[in-house]
């Protein structure tokens, strides 16, 4: 296979299928330029993803192995021979049990990187237990400030847990070990936990709430939609914009954007008057469209911008201009972040059919075509 372009190029990852968190962090590892080989199941209809072209395997080619074979075992572990880092997102334990563990793995390459990706970790009380991103980022401390005042939380999609606090910190996580391979010579093993990953993303909110500058509720902070120059509003035509006109400067942008009279107009910091100026802004905001605002607060420092669907967000000229998403096999979906200047990464390639390289990628480790016959006539590969 002929070498990526990007800063990665020339990283061997083996990654073990799996959803969200771990193909997210073997995505951003391909799409800046590491070869990614993804083991699929070997059985048909029986693999992981459950819709064709998912954007989380883009950029890296497929091989379909029955990792509950012997042979199988043996295929993943010869792959791993020769990989510079191994991605898994089983719960712990599990790919012990197959063969593939740590242990069995640095047997063969000590230099490997073998990154873990769990909600809870690989440890701890509830390391064994199912869950999914609302429960992880529930015992995080991160989901409960989330929301508006005196109702419940607000689920904010899947982002905190599975992508912000997983995927991308396993990515990192992996990144360091390899920096940290080029003094020691060895490679190691990254727990990548997402209940750890969401809690290191309210790093900042503990600094908050320790200083007092977070003393209220859910939804009655600078930060979380409690102060009225930082929230979203509804326009006269039924969308939204996102208003963060924090500093006094930009504030005073947004009064002349809505017409306000400053005079008039509440001092935006006293929290006491809070309720009556969210009450003027929303009022005036309503008496426009969406995109009539944004107009007015072009070329000011008003911190006023639309609220776009993510069917709408590719045509914004900001991101066009960016080249921010991109066509991947038809569909626009966002580019490779973030951009290098001597080693751009390239535009990814669509998903593989899933198994589709198997001959291929066996191919490279030695295997002749009366060996692929045979572990595919096993039923060992796809």
């Amino acid at each position: 296979m002929a070498k990526k372009a990007g800063p990665l190029s020339g990283l061997k990852v083996v990654e073990l299928a799996g959803l969200a968190p771990a193909p997210f962090a073997c995505t951003i590892l391909a799409d800046l330029g590491a070869e990614v080989v993804r083991i699929d199941r070997a059985t048909p209809g029986d693999d992981v993803i459950g819709f064709p072209n998912d954007p989380l395997a883009r950029g890296r080619r497929s091989i379909g192995i029955n990792t509950k074979t012997p042979e199988g075992v043996e295929l993943v572990l010869k792959l791993a021979d020769d990989a510079d880092v191994l991605i898994e997102g089983f719960r712990p334990g599990v790919a012990e049990r197959m063969g593939i563990g740590p242990e069995q793995v640095h047997a063969r390459n000590p230099r490997l990187v073998y990154g873990r990706m769990t909600g809870y970790g690989q440890d701890g009380p509830l390391a064994t237990v199912a869950g999914h991103d609302i429960n992880y980022i529930g015992i995080s401390g991160a989901l409960e400030p989330i929301g508006h005042a005196g109702q419940r939380p607000v689920v904010p999609l899947n982002l905190v847990g599975d992508f912000g606090g997983g995927g991308l910190l396993l990515a990192m996580g992996v990144l360091a070990a390899l920096f940290e391979r080029q003094t020691s010579g060895k490679g190691q093993v990254v727990d990548a936990s997402m209940v750890d990953g969401a809690a290191l993303l309210t790093t900042s909110l503990h600094g908050l709430l320790d200083s007092g500058l977070w003393s209220g509720g859910r939804g009655e902070n600078m930060l979380d939609g409690g102060a009225p120059f930082y929230d979203t509003y509804e326009t006269s035509d039924g969308k939204y914009v996102a208003i963060g006109a924090i500093e006094m400067r930009f504030w005073g942008d947004l009064v002349k954007v809505l017409g306000l009279d400053p005079e008039e107009t509440p001092v935006h910091v006293d929290k006491n008057e809070w309720p009556k100026l969210r009450k003027i802004v929303a009022e005036a905001v309503a008496k426009h469209t969406r995109d009539e605002l944004v107009a007015k607060a072009e070329g000011t420092d008003a911190c006023l911008t639309a609220v776009l669907s993510p069917k709408e967000a590719p045509s914004h000229p900001h991101n066009v201009a960016r080249k921010t998403f991109v066509d991947v096999g038809g569909m626009l979906q966002p580019a490779p972040a973030p951009r290098f200047d001597r080693t751009p990464a390239e535009t990814p390639e669509p998903p593989r059919p899933k198994g589709g390289d198997t001959a291929e990628v066996l191919a490279e480790l030695g295997v002749d075509a009366d060996g692929i016959e045979r572990l595919r006539a096993a039923g060992t590969i796809a």
